[in-house]
């Protein structure tokens, strides 16, 4: 696939992806490697904790990394242990064999008696299944325990299988579900002869949909189940899950698809209060300080769906829904996602999933390799939807831990985060294009090759140019004005006459902040592929050689007709800005189908100068001669009112 401007990596980067960009040799990275998360003791029970989680390894320093975690307690009678189980990946810098090559764990498992201090206890393989091929990685783990057979299955992704299992010989891509048993939790374990989900070929040769991150409703099943699996490229499915004494089978030929393609991976499925909820994860896993992954959610009646998000938003349909749950915040976190839910002892509710630190987001060994260590949070349900931390997302200062055995108490209390929305207008810097001409304020960068303008009918019309502004492609024209000097948000109403359907990649037409065509914060709603998005970007003009200057995450669903578009701009204090290595601002995304119902999304950080300014862009076409056009009915600025959320 064609690179996208951030949501270009949908169907190139993966959660789970072992690959990322290369840093020179020499460049400094931060050694942020601590002793496990420490806590205030209250009769034995954890009083506190911060992120990240650090599992100790005996004798050998902590787990600074545990990608796509799922966790499970004990559910075997008089079992009090929690499991933590992670993708395969080393375990730290120093995780280094005697020639000084990355040891890659497969599915390391972690122990704990109180879900915050973690003790490694190995890996859960030392054999791959007798179907794959020697290269092929362990993924995604997800395991329950089985009341009928009294046993504990796993279900992990197998990257590469044999040409006897996909039926083509020498690809790389023909990923597959494999499942393993054992009577512990820890192992050991024996997979399957044969796959539970099987390559799926999609065409001909080696065009394989991604078969990646199962996971299985419920922690206890009997003998038979639902089983969810699937990723960007095919989407994710659900079917029925039936086990054996010694594997499982899954009815692949009924299954059902419960999120489109091209936008989510990372399932997880929770039961609450007559719902089930699916979280599932967007845009790119493993771009360093730069990685926009995030976590949404939707809810349904029935566990095949439909899906919907909080505004009734199917996670199928074109303009895809999704409700926002963990996101960058503007703190050192970003990149949080494919995560798992769970109750504690009290029966509250919590999520422990993956994110990258950005003053320390790579192997010290190989620059470019996403380190993503686990994070713990709790999760607030507000009107039948989840929030983490009260909607202030991912926490980097002490927490209330919790409860993670009998008789303890979570100390977590409900604490609504704000939220910011306009307060007066700031007319000078806005225009609600009433006039027949394009107001003297508004200049273009690159007038040269800019489009034609008009306004009429109370709507400026611009052309989609068949142009970019990503990294160092710096050809489409910007249409720009000042800004304020002080807080602000800048907001925007717009519409594409693209058509429907697959494939206007990647026309797109919004907002941005804009200190330069090289530092800029971009929103915008996008065609890709089969979906319309509404993507949230980030560039920066410098970065060490190999490192991602750009980085992505989505927002809310695009409207049927007009989408509206909002960025929340403020600066940051001395303190904030040391949390966000040196940036001086903080820029929120928010966006709305109606103009009256609005969605948060992320917020990224960034130092675009004094002189950032607001811009207009529509442009992104793959194709020069299609002549479509973008329509922005107002451009509207105004000082910021944060309140606390409803």
């Amino acid at each position: 696939m064609k690179k996208s401007r951030g949501i270009r990596l949908i169907a190139l980067t993966v959660c789970t992806s072992l690959l990322a960009i290369a840093a020179p040799a020499g460049i400094a990275v931060a050694d942020t490697a601590q002793a496990p998360s420490s806590v205030e003791r209250r009769g034995g029970n954890p009083g506190s904790y911060a992120n990240p989680l650090a599992p100790q390894i005996p004798g050998d320093g902590v787990v600074e990394s545990c990608a796509d975690p799922t966790v499970l307690h004990g559910q075997r009678p008089g079992d009090t242990t929690w499991y933590l189980y992670c993708t395969t990946d080393p375990l730290n810098d120093e995780d280094l064999d005697a020639n000084g090559a990355p040891i890659f764990r497969r599915v390391p498992v972690m122990t704990s008696e109180n879900l915050v201090d973690w003790t490694y206890v190995g890996e859960s393989f030392t054999q791959l299944p007798s179907w794959a091929e020697p290269g092929a990685a362990l993924w995604a783990p997800d395991v329950v325990y089985s009341s009928t057979f009294d046993q504990y299955y796993m279900f992990v992704v197998v990257t590469n299988t044999t040409s006897a299992v996909s039926g083509v010989e020498g690809c790389p891509s023909d990923s597959a579900i494999g499942v393993a048993t054992s009577t512990d939790p820890t192992g050991p374990w024996t997979f399957s002869d044969t796959p539970v989900v099987a390559p799926r070929q999609n065409g001909d040769g080696c065009n394989f949909l991604w078969t990646y991150d199962p996971d299985v409703l419920g922690d206890t099943i009997a003998d038979s189940g639902i089983l969810y699996y699937g990723s960007y490229y095919g989407g994710i499915f659900g079917t029925t899950l039936q086990l054996t004494e010694d594997g499982a089978t899954a009815d692949t030929a009924g299954a059902t698809m419960v999120a489109i393609d091209n936008k989510y991976e990372g399932a997880n499925v929770i039961e609450k209060d007559g719902y089930y909820y699916l979280f599932v994860s967007a845009t790119n896993c493993c771009n360093g300080a730069l990685t926009g992954y995030s976590v949404f959610v939707g809810r349904s009646t029935d566990p095949f769906g439909p899906f919907v998000d909080r505004e009734g938003v199917s996670l199928l349909a074109e303009n895809t829904g999704g409700t926002p749950f963990l996101t960058m915040n503007g703190n050192r976190w970003v990149g949080t996602g494919h995560n798992t839910v769970f109750q504690d002892a009290n029966g509250d509710w919590w999520t422990i999933y993956h994110a990258v630190d950005q003053q320390d987001p790579f192997f010290a060994f190989d620059p470019g390799f996403t380190k993503r260590p686990a994070l713990l949070d709790a999760i607030d349900w507000v009107d039948g939807w989840p929030t983490v931390n009260g909607g202030a997302g991912a926490s980097d200062d002490r927490q209330p831990a919790p409860a993670s055995q009998p008789g303890e108490e979570s100390r977590h209390r409900y604490q609504p985060a704000a939220t910011q929305e306009p307060k007066r207008e700031l007319p000078e810097y806005s225009d609600e294009f009433d006039g027949d001409t394009l107001d003297d304020a508004w200049t273009w960068q690159r007038a040269d090759v800019a489009p034609t303008a008009t306004v009429s009918g109370g709507v400026l019309r611009l052309p989609i140019q068949a142009a970019d502004l990503y990294v160092d492609v710096d050809t489409a024209a910007v249409l720009l004005r000042d800004a304020p000097k002080g807080d602000f948000v800048v907001e925007t109403k717009v519409r594409m006459d693209v058509p429907g359907g697959c494939c206007f990649n990647y026309a797109q037409a919004g907002i941005l902040v804009y200190g330069s065509d090289d530092a800029y914060i971009k929103l915008t709603e996008t065609a890709i592929w089969n979906t319309r998005q509404t993507e949230f970007a980030k560039e920066i003009p410098v970065a060490p050689e190999g490192w991602a200057r750009y980085g992505n995450t989505v927002v809310g669903p695009p409207g049927d007709d007009w989408t509206y578009l909002r960025i929340v701009v403020q600066r940051l204090s001395g303190a904030e800005r040391r949390e966000a290595g040196g940036d001086t601002h903080a820029y929120t995304a928010y966006t709305s189908r109606d103009g009256q119902t609005w969605v948060e999304g992320g917020t990224w950080t960034h130092s675009l100068g004094d002189d950032m300014q607001i811009a207009l862009v529509a442009y992104g076409l793959q194709d020069a001669s299609l002549q479509l056009t973008a329509e922005f009915d107002y451009v509207r600025v105004s000082t910021v009112k944060e309140r606390p959320r409803g």
